[in-house]
């Protein structure tokens, strides 16, 4: 059995001055920008009823940096650190700000993966930029492509999941990736307040002991499930 390398002792990768500058840049464009990519999209995105719908938003937001809050950037870090996570899967990049986060968990953990898929290559292309920009791309692969194709091959277990894509597919990747989740894996999903009736289905999943979860929500952001694998490898 492969033994993993100890955490560092008094590190914080995410709040050094290289990672923040990072962050502040990013966070300020998003808040420039993404408004008003939002009010163009959604208008046209909701009267679409099939996997087209993915493709045109994603065409439509592919300046959009749609970030997570601030602290709950800090509270990926935070959870990542804690358990403490070597690989972890993040369903939807956009440019990077969580992967971020979580890539600089890992780093801080002793080394390890971080497996992100976005559907936008050029979203992908500037999210590995910023990754680069933080010292960070090393500990993180890009896959390019719908998360339904992206993340059907794993190696290994899964100690941590973010689910933040496209909320339509919260569940379907959940269930594809689950199989890798390790005994005591967690997995956050943001934006319950933001997308509520359309997680429902995916709630009440990991809502359910019998299906190997046991969940809570914080209200931090748009408010967050947190779901730890009872079952797993």
């Amino acid at each position: 059995m492969a033994t993993r390398e100890a955490p560092l002792a008094n590190v914080c990768t995410l709040t050094t001055p290289k990672v923040q500058a990072v962050l502040e840049r990013l966070y300020g464009h998003a808040k420039a920008v993404d408004q008003a990519a939002l009010d163009i999209a959604n208008p046209i995105t909701e009267a679409i009823h099939n996997d087209d719908k993915f493709r045109v938003r994603s065409e439509l937001l592919k300046e959009a940096y749609l970030p997570v809050p601030r602290d709950v950037g800090r509270l990926l870090y935070m959870l990542a650190r804690t358990h403490p996570c070597k690989t972890i899967v993040e369903f939807g990049t956009s440019l990077a700000i969580s992967t971020i986060h979580l890539a600089a968990a890992v780093h801080d953990n002793g080394g390890g993966k971080v497996v992100t898929t976005e559907l936008n290559a050029e979203k992908a292309r500037r999210a590995a930029e910023n990754l680069r920009e933080a010292g960070l791309l090393e500990l993180v692969e890009i896959r390019v492509g719908d998360a339904r194709e992206t993340l059907r091959e794993l190696h290994g277990f899964v100690d941590f999941a973010f689910i933040d894509g496209w909320k339509e597919l919260y569940l379907p990747v959940v269930k594809i990736i689950e199989r890798h989740l390790r005994h005591g894996a967690l997995v956050v999903a943001d934006n319950l307040n933001l997308a509520g009736s359309v997680l429902k289905e995916y709630v009440d999943y990991v809502g359910l002991e019998q299906n190997g979860y046991l969940s809570v929500q914080l209200p931090i952001g748009d408010r967050l499930s947190v779901s730890l694998r009872l079952g797993g490898r």
